[in-house]
C-alpha cells in the first residue's frame, strides 16, 4: 500500500514538472516527428534486456537509452520526474511487463496522447503466477504474474518480434533494415535456445534452488524444477518453516549449489547454503549489466550461455 501511495504523489509531482517543462517540449517536438526526414527516432528501454534487445533490432538506425541505471534492482525502481520528462520525449518506451514496471500503467494515464508508443514486449505470453510475498503472521500468500519471460531464450524471441513490429510501425521507411537485424539476432536466440535443449536433455537432477522465483519460465521450457527460496522478489526473507523446507528438500535431491544473482544481495541464499553446507554460485537474470561488462563484450548470449555451463555442472554433479 505504501508504494501506491507513494506512487501517486510521485504522478502528481511529475505531472507538475512536465508541464513546467512545456517549452522544453515544444523545442523537442519536431524530434518526435514521425515523419521527420533524417532524424532517428529515439527509444528509451526500461531495464537490460529491453534495451539489449531493442538496440540489436534498431541497430544506427535509432537511439536507444537505457532508463534504470544495472546496479538497481528492477521490482523497485520508479521514475522520477526527470525519467517522466525523457519518457514524453521519446518516440517508443519499451518495458517488460506491467508485473515488473507496475509504473508503466500509471505513466501512460497521465501522459496521455502526449506519450510515446508503448511496447510491452511479453505481450502474447502466457504468464505464469508467482509468489509475491509470504504473509506469516496471516498464513497466506499474496499472488501475481510472474514477469521474467526473457530469461527463457525462447520466450526471448517473442519478445524481440514484439519489440521489431512497433519499431516498423513507428519508423516504416526503415522496415527493412530492422526486420533483417532482428532475423538475425532471432537467429542467435534460436542457436541459444538449443543450445539450452541439447545440454539440459539428459541432465542426472532437474531441480535448482535459486534466491527468488526469477527462473520459472528457464525451467518450463527446460523441463526443470526451480524451487525458489522467496517469491518474486529477491529480498524477501524467508519463514524459519520455509528454510526447514528446503534444507530437507535440498538433503533429500542432493542438491549442493543454491543459486543467487548478482543484482541482489546473497544474503538470503548464503542462510540456506549454511544450513546445508551448500556453495552458492551466481545465476544471473540479466535485470542488468554494467557499461563495463558490455565494453568487455559481455550481453545477454553471452551471459546466458554461462548460465547454461553454470546449470549443466550444478545438474550433473
Amino acid at each position: 500500500m505504501k508504494k501506491v501511495i507513494n506512487l501517486k504523489a510521485l504522478m502528481i509531482l511529475c505531472i507538475a514538472f512536465i508541464c513546467l517543462q512545456g517549452c522544453s517540449k515544444n523545442d523537442n517536438s519536431e524530434n518526435k516527428e514521425k515523419g521527420g526526414k533524417d532524424k532517428k527516432i529515439h527509444i528509451v528501454t526500461t531495464f537490460y534486456p529491453m534495451y539489449e534487445f531493442t538496440r540489436n533490432i534498431a541497430g544506427n538506425m535509432a537511439d536507444v537509452e537505457l532508463l534504470i541505471p544495472s546496479n538497481v534492482e528492477p521490482h523497485d525502481w520508479e521514475p522520477s520526474p526527470k525519467d517522466m520528462l525523457k519518457i514524453q520525449n521519446a518516440n517508443v518506451l519499451v518495458y517488460n511487463s506491467k508485473f515488473l514496471e507496475t509504473w508503466v500503467p500509471n505513466i501512460q494515464k497521465s501522459l496521455g496522447n502526449k506519450g510515446p508508443q508503448y511496447v510491452e514486449a511479453s505481450k502474447g505470453i502466457h504468464l505464469m503466477k508467482g509468489v509475491a510475498e509470504e504473509d506469516s503472521t496471516a498464513k497466506n500468500k499474496q499472488t501475481q504474474m510472474d514477469p521474467h519471460v526473457w530469461l527463457s531464450p525462447a520466450l526471448a524471441q517473442k519478445e524481440v518480434t514484439n519489440i521489431t513490429q512497433t519499431l516498423v510501425k513507428v519508423d516504416p521507411k526503415n522496415k527493412n533494415y530492422y526486420e533483417n537485424n532482428s532475423k538475425t539476432y532471432l537467429q542467435e536466440l534460436e542457436k541459444l535456445d538449443k543450445a539450452y535443449r541439447t545440454a539440459l536433455q539428459n541432465v542426472k537432477k532437474r531441480e535448482i534452488i535459486t534466491q527468488h522465483a526469477a527462473f520459472g519460465y528457464l525451467a518450463r521450457t527446460y523441463h526443470l524444477t526451480q524451487v525458489p527460496i522467496a517469491g518474486l522478489s529477491p529480498d524477501q526473507e524467508p519463514s524459519p518453516a520455509k528454510l526447514g523446507e528446503l534444507k530437507k528438500f535440498a538433503k533429500s535431491h542432493n542438491l549442493k549449489v543454491i543459486y543467487y544473482e548478482e543484482v541482489a544481495s546473497p544474503k538470503v541464499a548464503k542462510t540456506l547454503a549454511n544450513e546445508i553446507g551448500a556453495k552458492i554460485e551466481v545465476l544471473n537474470t540479466l535485470e542488468g549489466l554494467s557499461k563495463k561488462d558490455q565494453e568487455k563484450g559481455l550481453d545477454y548470449i553471452t551471459e546466458m550461455e554461462e548460465n547454461l555451463k553454470s546449470l549443466e555442472k550444478t545438474l550433473n554433479e
